[in-house]
């Protein structure tokens, strides 16, 4: 396992363990190599002492052999010692590592002396501290759970407090409510009876003045028409007299002719042209009096059917403003200008003249 500052306290106590027992472990290999290496040595005496009785050929055998062993003995040596000197650096390693764990041991848990049973010792504190924390997280929980308990019984009650308050509330404003609607429909009611009352006076007043408009009207219309039928009578009245006058012209023409031959050609002749110019004279008159009177007469038919048409004009504006008013699109104002228009209109007949 390799170390480093950002292993843990288990971690590195974990690796001391492993590299002391593999410490153990090379000492007991390197014991056994020693070991070893003695029958060898006296392997290689016992060999010296029976040289003389051995071949030539197992002599060199033996020599080979011994070599062969020598040369695996010097690199297992080496390797062992390699060995050696890098468990002993990183055993070095692993102290100083210690040392540093111990000191902020001893600095974290106010440590005065480090051994064997430190770590279990630590574990139990640490073991008790988590019981007595779980004991007090659970008791923590339950009060935390009562307390909840209580706010949610508390908020149920304050909540049927509110919904009972709520629903007082809108009870109450129903009540108002209807309450304040049939006062309305009452008002309006009472209102609309005050308003079609005055309504039916007001149409009735103005019905009467439009009769008595409409009388005045009529009047005016049949005094014109007396004196359009005078005038009438004036111009055939005149107009027969135009006839009469020539007529008598003509005898008075004749007369005088007759006259004239007995009283003599010069004097009748004279009285004649003075007549004759008299007649002519009076002619001339009733027949100005006949133009005047024709273009009276024209005058009157032409204000007539004027007087006529402002007349439906006026009923139509009363007809209408009388459907508005009864629809009730209209108020006061339209009885007043129903009434203003109409008297206005009696009032600009004279006016036409």
């Amino acid at each position: 396992m390799t170390v480093n500052f950002k292993s843990t306290k288990a971690q590195i106590w974990e690796a001391y363990k492993t590299l002391e027992k593999e410490k153990k472990t090379l000492e007991s290999e390197l014991k056994k190599t020693v070991f070893l290496s003695s029958p060898v040595i006296k392997e290689n005496n016992t060999t010296n002492h029976t040289k003389v009785n051995l071949s030539d050929k197992n002599m060199e055998q033996t020599i080979k052999i011994l070599e062969k062993l020598q040369t695996d003995f010097s690199s297992s040596v080496g390797n062992l010692s390699e060995q050696l000197v890098a468990e002993s650096s990183s055993f070095q390693t692993i102290q100083e590592l210690i040392s540093i764990e111990r000191k902020q041991l001893e600095e974290l848990h106010q440590l005065t002396e480090i051994n064997e049973n430190t770590i279990d010792h630590l574990i139990q504190t640490y073991q008790s501290s988590a019981k007595q924390f779980i004991e007090e997280l659970n008791q923590k929980e339950e009060n935390i759970q009562q307390e909840i308990e209580s706010l949610k019984q508390a908020w149920t009650k304050e909540k049927e407090i509110f919904t009972r308050t709520v629903k007082e509330r809108n009870e109450n404003y129903q009540k108002t409510k209807q309450r304040e609607a049939e006062e309305y429909e009452c008002n309006l009611d009472l209102q609309r009876d005050l308003q079609e009352e005055q309504y039916e006076q007001q149409k009735k007043h103005l019905y009467q003045e439009l009769a008595t408009a409409r009388l005045q009207l009529e009047k005016q219309w049949q005094q014109r028409e007396e004196t359009i039928t005078g005038q009438e009578q004036e111009y055939t009245e005149a107009k027969n007299k135009v006839a009469a006058f020539e007529e008598q012209l003509k005898i008075k023409i004749k007369q005088a002719e007759e006259e004239g031959k007995s009283i003599g050609n010069y004097q009748a002749k004279v009285k004649a042209d003075l007549r004759t110019k008299e007649i002519e004279g009076q002619t001339k008159n009733y027949q100005l009096r006949i133009q005047t009177l024709e273009q009276t007469i024209h005058n009157q038919e032409v204000r007539i059917d004027k007087l006529s048409q402002q007349l439906e004009l006026v009923l139509k504006q009363v007809q209408d403003l009388a459907v508005k008013a009864i629809e009730g699109t209209s108020n006061r104002k339209s009885f007043e200008a129903m009434k203003e228009i109409a008297l206005e209109q009696v009032k600009n007949q004279p006016k036409s003249k």
